[in-house]
């Protein structure tokens, strides 16, 4: 696998049966992380139709993990009735830094990165646009440009936890 595209679901703190067929794990409001319908190997090759379907022109190589959360955010006021919870953002971190462990992915801009970081850096992809991850109600206070960096250092700080 060559990288991590981390996702907000736009849903409430329930995976749903969409959820669990576009990432590969989806964390609930609580922390507790579930396992998709498809695996991270099922995503090196998206030719036989047969993946997980998360990221518009970056699934083949790329593990999908989301946050089962942000139905009806509107912007960083008007988040909605399902805000990410500090718990789910956290065990997010966590799961993200076990799988770059597992799947020898650098904690780096290209190889960890949101879905908003990604449809910005391919703009002729169908993840151009999308807004997930551009706020953190958890960590309100990091700016929309600061977010990927902030997710980087959370997860590399698991990695050195959990591995050092």
């Amino acid at each position: 696998m060559q990288r991590i595209i981390i996702h907000w679901t736009g849903g409430t703190y329930t995976p749903n049966s969409v959820d669990l067929e576009h990432y590969h794990y989806i964390v609930d409001r609580n922390g507790k992380v579930h396992a998709g319908k498809y695996k991270p190997e099922d995503n090196e090759n998206c030719a036989d139709g047969k993946y997980a379907q998360h990221t518009g022109g970056g699934n083949t190589g790329s593990i999908g993990v989301a946050m089962a959360c942000m139905y009806g955010f509107k912007d960083r006021k008007n988040v909605g009735k399902y805000p990410m919870t500090s718990i789910q953002f956290e065990a997010c971190m966590k799961k993200v830094a076990e799988l770059c462990k597992e799947h020898f992915i650098l904690i780096c801009p290209d190889m960890v990165m949101t879905h908003y970081e990604f449809g910005q850096k391919h703009p002729k992809t169908t993840s151009a646009g999308k807004i997930d991850i551009v706020f953190i109600p958890p960590y309100s206070h990091i700016e929309k440009e600061n977010i990927g960096k902030f997710i980087r250092s959370k997860v590399l700080w698991y990695f050195h936890k959990l591995y050092s």
